[in-house]
């Protein structure tokens, strides 16, 4: 077991995990924030994309002992930050929302191109969700949602 200290959604936690524990099932099983999907469990799909200071990562990848110190952000706290709830606007207006499953990863990881490039190019758009499978939208109504937000800034 290792003393866990970190900032989850604003919040400091401190939690006992094993080594071995994933930050993914610390998120969903340990605090509760079920909105951190998993789907591939190796990286592949981005359902389980968080915030890890201030970069889009997967926490399927991470151990949770990992993140000493670390600041996280999941889907829960995103419609507090005023970029993050206009994005989940436009995903609902514009069709970026299908089944839902992929979409807390894709707009943490829009959320996460947003913050270093308030003003993104078509390509840094896909770069920034090519680690993000989504099997509903064909990618055109996420990428208009995201443009959305752009224009209305």
């Amino acid at each position: 077991m290792t003393i866990l200290n970190l900032k989850v959604n604003g919040i400091n936690v401190q939690a006992d995990v094993d080594s071995n524990r994933r930050l993914l099932d610390f998120l969903r099983e340990d605090l509760n924030l079920t909105g951190t999907k998993e789907g591939c469990a190796v990286g592949e799909c981005g359902a389980c994309t968080i915030i890890l200071d201030s970069k889009s990562v997967c926490s399927c990848l991470i151990l949770a002992a990992q993140c000493e110190g670390a600041e996280v952000t999941t889907i829960e706290a995103l419609h507090r930050d005023p970029v993050g709830k206009k994005l989940q606007n436009a995903f609902v207006q514009h069709g970026g929302v299908q089944c839902g499953f992929c979409t807390p990863g894709v707009l943490l990881s829009t959320k996460a191109l947003l913050d270093v490039c308030p003003d993104p190019t078509d390509d840094e758009i896909n770069e920034a969700l090519e680690g993000n499978l989504c099997r509903c939208t064909g990618y055109q109504p996420i990428i208009t949602s995201i443009k959305a937000v752009l224009k209305a800034r």
